[in-house]
């Protein structure tokens, strides 16, 4: 019998111990969860990919148990607001893609081509996708019962305090046991491994595995084995975030918001009994008292009397993401800021990729190697398409925007897919020979360049055949969106 032990609980720490207890065998490993009483969780964000579905997908939860308990609503993606100064809707959509979007997409991109030859075509993606349309007029992305549509991929807003607690009533069902308790020591093996927690109390846990999901602190990875830090900070300067609750709910959205404000931007998810409001920014630009004066007046007089919390940010990853016998997990493995809402996503990764290399415990070097190559590439790619958002905008209203703009450093693989934009090339084959694909698919980046506007030639007259093409696309998604549930009906089936 090995043990494994999770320092930290959270909605990170108790997806490990469901998933981790869901895919070891109970007659070889014994599962504990350690997390101390008095430290809280970040919750950042409260929305995600179609990953966390997939989780629970999983582990066979049906939407009908969790996401009611959780004050859960449905995503069909990200709306982009006057993230640039220079179209006249300066705001786009970018969607989760789904195999119902092959026909439009294709009609999508080839109008980005004709504009790269500088023929005016249609470039707007909400005007290309499903889930887009879904979104402006408040429809989920489930399927209406008798209807025929295809399911579409999608995400959740959700409670993520609600749903540690939900996962930690799944796991302590399945027989993973719960310390309660505050680490004050952690032991090592001669050959630096970790050995066990020592508790204030005296109490002490021993482990043959370790999970260290404590957070930012990365009391495990960090503090006691000192592996190192790769801080993105150079690539990605916002470094603190403000929450704030709102409560006007109706009608509540199906997509996430994300507004660009002064110094950063501003994210809008809406649950089920609120809204979750947060201002993602640079203390090189402006303090915490300006941000919140900046966010209260962003959302207006519905989060009076609301406080706020206050939330400093470590950017980057850590080095290793598994060392000697410990996984760095969420927080203490790294983060990238929450503008693609990539968090729960790279956990999933993290656990399924730590899964698929260990083997039933039996591990070799190469194993690690490759699993830490694996995710410090994820990472990296998805971090280069966050900086894109930054390094493509148009805005030059304050000295915060001017900057992501001119001085903030890229990738040479971010390099690479800009320039090949610009010089009006399909840009699938860049982002193949870089891999970049593995972590969005061209149809995003598609999505952002062209939301944003970024297409270099002066445009002729507009092409009426395109023109006739976009009627025929729109025709057929209203079509298409018939066969799916409003939201609000879909909430009280979830």
């Amino acid at each position: 019998m090995q043990r494994v032990v999770i320092l930290g609980g959270g909605t990170s720490g108790w997806m490990a111990a469901n998933l981790l207890r869901r895919h070891l065998d109970a007659h070889r490993f014994d599962i504990t969860l350690v997390e101390s009483p008095d430290i809280g969780t970040i919750g950042v964000g409260e929305g995600s990919t179609p990953h966390l579905k997939v989780f629970f997908d999983e582990l066979n939860i049906p939407e009908s148990q969790w996401m009611a308990a959780c004050n859960a609503t449905y995503k069909n993606g990200i709306s982009f607001v006057n993230w640039t100064s220079h179209l006249e809707s300066n705001r786009y959509f970018h969607p989760f893609p789904s195999f119902t979007d092959r026909q439009t997409a294709a009609a999508f991109l080839t109008h980005c081509h004709l504009k790269f030859k500088g023929i005016d075509a249609p470039t707007n993606p909400d005007q290309y996708f499903l889930s887009s349309y879904l979104s402006q007029h408040h429809l989920s992305p489930k399927v209406a019962p008798g209807k025929t549509g295809a399911p579409l991929n999608y995400a959740y807003h959700f409670d993520s305090t609600l749903l540690g607690k939900y996962l930690q009533n799944i796991a302590c069902k399945e027989g993973v046991t719960h310390i309660s308790n505050k680490v004050q020591d952690v032991a090592q093996h001669p050959d630096g491994r970790i050995a066990s927690l020592l508790f204030e109390d005296g109490g002490v846990v021993n482990g043959d595995w370790f999970v260290d999901a404590s957070g930012f602190r990365s009391q495990l990875m960090q503090q006691t084995l000192q592996v190192g830090f790769e801080s993105f900070s150079d690539n990605l300067i916002n470094d603190s975030a403000i929450a704030l609750a709102s409560h006007d709910i109706s009608p509540i959205s199906s997509e996430t918001t994300a507004t660009a404000l002064n110094n950063g931007w501003a994210w809008r998810i809406p649950l089920t009994n609120r809204v979750g409001n947060g201002y993602v920014f640079s203390r090189a630009h402006c303090d915490f008292t300006q941000a919140e004066a900046e966010l209260r007046a962003h959302i207006g007089d519905d989060a009076s009397g609301e406080d706020a919390r206050h939330i400093h940010m470590k950017v980057g990853q850590v080095q290793e993401h598994w060392h000697k016998n410990t996984i760095a997990l969420g927080l203490s493995q790294g983060f990238i800021e929450p503008l693609e809402a990539t968090a729960l996503h790279l956990v999933l990764e993290t656990l399924i990729s730590f899964i698929a290399n260990f083997k039933q415990g039996e591990c070799v070097d190469a194993d690690r190697k490759a699993f830490n190559q694996h995710m410090s590439r994820r990472y990296q790619g998805i971090r280069d398409y966050i900086v894109c958002h930054y390094k493509i905008n148009t805005r030059s209203d304050t000295p915060y925007w001017q900057e992501v703009k001119r001085s903030v450093p890229i990738s040479d693989n971010l390099r690479a897919v800009i320039d090949a934009w610009d010089a009006g090339q399909d840009i699938t084959p860049t982002l193949q020979a870089q891999e970049m694909d593995k972590y969005y698919p061209a149809v995003s980046w598609y999505c952002l360049l062209a939301g944003y506007g970024r297409f270099n030639k002066q445009t002729r007259a507009p092409s009426a055949q395109a023109k006739h093409t976009l009627k025929q696309v729109q025709a057929y998604i209203a079509q298409s969106s018939a066969q799916f549930m409003s939201h609000a009906t879909a909430l009280t089936h979830a």
